[in-house]
């Protein structure tokens, strides 16, 4: 029986893609794109570095929308969905390639929850979360010892709240949040030690080392470590 994967491709240098994400897409029939508006996808741009052969494959985009409206969302997911089980009905397997590690903030979650409710195999492939790779990249740990780790969507609700908790903070999904997010690091006292890495491992990479460094006009891409003063060690 046909299968829907969803790969993670990993945070965006394609030597972190896994061998089994690798392998899958060299197997599978049809590579789907999630379209978002975006000119470029980063996914595809990504696993394209590490499979050149990806460009030979039969690809087909399904749309998802950059909204919160949860109608415009649920349209969006129910129509992916049916457009990957046609492929399926038809002996297809489908590789739906995703950002980092598909459990995590992905939208292929959606979809995959879809096709397995309509009787259909689909099987998760993890890829690396961005955050990891943001604290390689910083050369860094996240937590140590008991210290809890935070995974935070930056640009929601309660964000004031969260970034009073104990423990190590990962900022994820800031967007257009990241200046209000900025704001109330700067408020904390004592104040936090902050950093940000936007863009990690693709072309445009910066690093900001402290919270007053921070463009707010920092792409998408973009993960802010927070850690209290008093945990922090090493070089953090």
């Amino acid at each position: 029986m046909a299968k829907l994967y969803g790969l993670g491709v990993g945070p965006g240098d394609p030597e972190l893609m896994t061998l089994k994400s690798v392998r899958m897409i060299r197997e599978s029939d049809i590579i789907v794109l999630p379209k978002s508006g975006q000119k470029i996808n980063a996914a595809y741009t990504i696993a394209k570095g590490s499979v050149p052969e990806i460009d030979q494959k039969v690809r087909m985009e399904v749309s998802m929308p950059m909204t919160r409206d949860q109608e415009k969302l649920r349209q969006s997911h129910d129509a992916a969905a049916d457009q990957i089980i046609e492929k399926l009905k038809e002996g297809k397997n489908v590789a739906f390639l995703t950002l980092g590690d598909p459990s995590i903030y992905s939208t292929y979650i959606y979809v995959h929850e879809r096709v397995l409710e309509k009787g259909f195999e689909a099987e998760i492939i993890p890829g690396i979360p961005s955050f990891c790779a943001v604290s390689a990249r910083l050369n860094e740990g996240l937590t140590e010892a008991a210290q809890p780790l935070h995974i935070i969507p930056a640009s929601y609700d309660g964000i004031e709240e969260a970034l009073r908790l104990n423990g190590t903070k990962v900022l994820m999904k800031s967007g257009k949040a990241i200046g209000k997010v900025k704001e109330e690091l700067l408020k904390m006292e004592p104040s936090p030690t902050v950093k940000m890495v936007e863009r990690c491992g693709m072309q445009g990479e910066r690093i900001f080392n402290n919270v007053d460094e921070i463009d707010e006009d920092a792409s998408y891409f973009s993960i802010l470590v927070v850690k209290d003063k008093e945990e922090s060690t090493g070089g953090f």
